[in-house]
């Protein structure tokens, strides 16, 4: 990667995403890295495509966690430190890189960015709900880029929506939202087969992946570590179906082996973004081909314009449903406070045309 762009995003690492994300460690230690030829250079042995920033700090966190004694991990809420951010961080980050470095290195080389976010379920349940209720059928859920699977198995949790609750009462998993609008109108939809697909699915049963996992949040996010946990623990005692493979030739063989009596309903989250445009194409028509011998739902969390392209909306959190029926679909937004929203007709000759993407 050039080196004056590897520079900007650990620069905007720092000014934007430590920020917003309430990390003052990681907002230190991004804008040391950017001026530190050596940890750049460690950085830029991350895969072409994945971001240096989060493979470098979350390499650095899983390492770590198997060297507790070494004096950064006091810094790591995480990990049981309880140092706020302070100059001297940098220092013992710079040296844990560089002593480690040989340690390091196979880490930022082989993995990839696959955070579970474990929160995303609150927000596409009222999805789902709509999806159960307007086809009439129990859901046969595959998710595109699940990770380790854990939001297909949103039906295991439980929720809260202010001060309604449902789910599952016995669930270690405790899913709170404060629902904007009207109280939601939502039940739990009956989930007859789930199914997610990965080029690097992420086995809770497996340490490793686990760690890696666990070192993708952010080192003042024990809440999130917690709530994590708790969700591997749901998963271990039945852990979804995932393949590891090519997206386009696993599910069409999948979808079209799913009995009549179940509607079919994919899933994404802040992975359609990391799509090229060909592959972004190839989605589409694989979706539209699909939807000829029965009706395929599309749930889209993150990167909303494969929906609607060039439409204001509010937030990466807004949820789309796409539903496609004879090759032809409809849209709308789901929400919490709206999961029953109007559908839009697609039309092909429309400037509003989901099919026809802003690159």
């Amino acid at each position: 990667m050039e080196r004056q762009r590897l520079v900007a995003l650990f620069r905007n690492w720092s000014d934007i995403e430590a920020v917003a994300n309430l990390s003052p460690l990681y907002q230190l230690l991004g804008n040391a890295v950017a001026a530190d030829e050596e940890l750049l250079d460690l950085a830029a042995e991350a895969l072409p495509g994945q971001p240096p920033p989060n493979v470098l700090f979350a390499a650095v966190h899983a390492r770590l966690a198997q060297h507790l004694d070494h004096p950064l991990a006091a810094y790591y809420s995480t990990l049981g430190g309880s140092r706020a951010a302070a100059p001297e961080a940098v220092g013992l980050f710079r040296e844990f890189c560089i002593s480690r470095r040989r340690e390091l290195l196979p880490v930022v080389r082989a993995r990839l960015v696959q955070t579970n976010e474990v929160r995303r379920s609150a927000v596409l349940l009222p999805a789902f709900a709509s999806v159960a209720e307007d086809a009439g059928q129990p859901l046969a859920v595959f998710e595109i880029g699940p990770s380790a699977g854990l939001n297909l198995l949103f039906d295991r949790y439980r929720y809260r929506y202010g001060t309604t609750e449902l789910g599952s009462p016995e669930s270690p998993v405790l899913l709170v939202s404060e629902p904007r609008g009207m109280p939601p109108e939502v039940l739990m939809p009956a989930v007859a087969s789930r199914l997610g697909i990965d080029i690097n699915p992420l086995d809770v049963r497996d340490p490793d992946d686990v760690a890696w996992l666990k070192a993708l949040l952010w080192p003042e996010h024990t809440d999130r570590m917690a709530l994590l946990e708790a969700a591997l623990s749901v998963a271990r005692q039945s852990p979804p179906e995932l393949l590891r493979g090519d997206l386009f030739e696993l599910l069409p063989p999948r979808i079209n082996a799913t009995p009549p009596h179940q509607v079919v309903c994919i899933f994404a989250t802040f992975v359609l973004n990391q799509f090229s445009p060909a592959m972004l194409a190839s989605l589409r028509k694989m979706l539209v081909e699909l939807s000829v011998s029965r009706p395929v739902y599309l749930v889209v969390m993150g990167f909303t314009e494969f929906i609607e392209p060039g439409t204001p909306w509010i937030g990466d959190a807004q949820v789309w449903v796409l539903r496609l029926r004879g090759g032809r679909g409809e849209y709308r937004l789901a929400s919490i406070a709206n999961p029953h929203g109007r559908w839009l007709d697609w039309r092909p000759n429309s400037p509003w045309n989901p099919w026809r993407p802003k690159y």
